[in-house]
């Protein structure tokens, strides 16, 4: 794994308060060519309610077959389901021991039951991944289409649990299908299990979401990945601008990353409130290390870097020039930020300040002409205006649920692919369906 740092300005005035930005970079390694994949266990958590019918549940099935059949004999799968109660469809082991045609006649069988205790569902999925849970992990997919009324509703503690389980090497990622379900619930599930969270409208679409994943599990070369970081005695505080699950520790900050994918290339931005100091020259702010588990050899590796900034006199600091690289990603964490405020101004049926804050986020690129903006700034910026203009189209409904999406990928796994929102009609707001 490779780290990098990148300040905003790399002096700061004698004797001034100030406040240092710092851009990480972080690189994951690429799989050896020769290198045997590592085992991987996967439990499916299905909701199998009374609205998962029309459709709903036969294509969620189809995408378990062709999991299965994607998943090696010696990688673990496991299937609960819930509506009212949870129910072990295919307990969690290999899939040469349950047998491959067992396994697939397990997941056709199932039908559509009554109410939503996603609690129960996801609790007993946790059970069957520690059960069998090996040093390589384990990857919990969590599908629903309901709003959760029975058993343990709130986010907050189904996303503690999930934060719990993300320290013991589970992993869980949530799929939302449809406009029905609850995305404070299954967001918070997904941020504390360091997974991922995608939005998948029509029940087609939850087949792209579950391949997404299985992309990333089956490509994985390095989990339990965390950051470190802990300033020096006289620095007031550090802040995490990503949205991410963070711990204050004894000397610092722990930052919990999750899962790296192979080749992917992650972000993370901390400020430090740094004091006055008294004298020129070099002065260390923090260290920063980095560490995860190496797959498929599980070897646990750290990468420690010191972050310094250079005091000069006060003439000197007042011509600096933040660098363009830092300030970009702070416009970027700032503009996933007002998606989350947005979609909490809908969730209230404040639709007039969310379009103020979608077109204010839009407005932050307004001075930088178009040449000068990155492909991904310039896809930002055309996912901002056709989320403003279906917020008209589509409602309050449909666009919270885009935005709690976005947000959620791109404020903590800007590098990956997976996750978001898999639907077609999402990206052109002339496309209905």
């Amino acid at each position: 794994m490779h780290l990098s740092a990148h300040l905003d300005v790399d002096v700061v005035a004698l004797e001034a308060d100030d406040t240092v930005t710092v851009l990480l970079e972080l690189v994951a390694p690429a799989p050896a060519t020769d290198a045997a994949r590592a085992e991987h266990t996967v439990v499916v958590v299905l909701d199998r309610s009374g609205s998962m019918g029309g459709g709903r549940l036969e294509h969620a099935q189809g995408a378990l077959l062709r999991l299965v059949d994607r998943l090696a004999d010696t990688d673990r799968f496991g299937l609960v389901a819930f509506d009212d109660q949870a129910q072990v469809v295919v307990p969690a082991g290999t899939v040469s021991a349950a047998g491959r045609d067992e396994i697939r006649h397990r997941i056709t069988a199932l039908d559509t039951g009554g109410s939503t205790d996603l609690s129960s569902g996801y609790l007993r999925g946790l059970q069957e991944a520690r059960r069998v849970c090996t040093e390589t992990g384990a990857t919990i997919v969590l599908l629903s289409d309901g709003h959760a009324n029975a058993g343990v509703t709130d986010p907050d503690a189904l996303g503690g649990v999930a934060r719990k389980a993300a320290q013991q090497a589970i992993t869980t990622s949530t799929i939302g299908i449809g406009l029905g379900y609850d995305q404070r619930l299954l967001a918070a599930v997904a941020r504390g299990g360091s997974g991922n969270h995608a939005f998948a409208e029509h029940a087609d679409s939850a087949a792209a979401a579950v391949a997404a994943e299985i992309d990333g599990l089956l490509s994985k070369t390095a989990q339990a990945a965390s950051l470190h970081v802990a300033p020096t005695a006289d620095v007031r505080s550090v802040t995490v601008l990503n949205d991410l699950p963070s711990t204050a520790v004894e000397d610092g900050v722990l930052v919990e990353l999750g899962d790296f994918y192979a080749a992917e290339t992650r972000r993370v931005v901390l400020t430090f409130a740094v004091p006055a100091m008294a004298a020129l020259g070099l002065a260390q702010v923090a260290t920063v290390t980095l560490t995860w588990v190496e797959i498929p050899t599980l070897e646990e590796h750290t990468v420690t870097i010191p972050i310094s900034v250079n005091v000069v006199p006060a003439d000197v600091a007042k011509g600096r020039v933040p660098a363009p690289v830092v300030e970009r990603e702070k416009l970027f964490l700032a503009t996933q930020r007002a998606k989350k405020d947005a979609e909490e101004a809908l969730n209230r049926g404040d639709l007039a300040s969310a379009r103020t804050m979608l077109d204010d986020a839009m407005g932050a690129f307004a001075d930088a002409p178009p040449e000068s903006l990155s492909d991904r700034e310039l896809d930002e910026l055309t996912w901002l205006g056709t989320t403003r203009d279906t917020l008209d189209r589509r409602g309050a409904q449909y666009t919270s649920k885009r935005l709690n999406a976005d947000h959620a990928r791109k404020s903590r796994y800007a590098g990956r692919k997976q996750g978001g929102e898999i639907d077609g009609s999402a990206t052109d707001p002339s496309s209905e369906r």
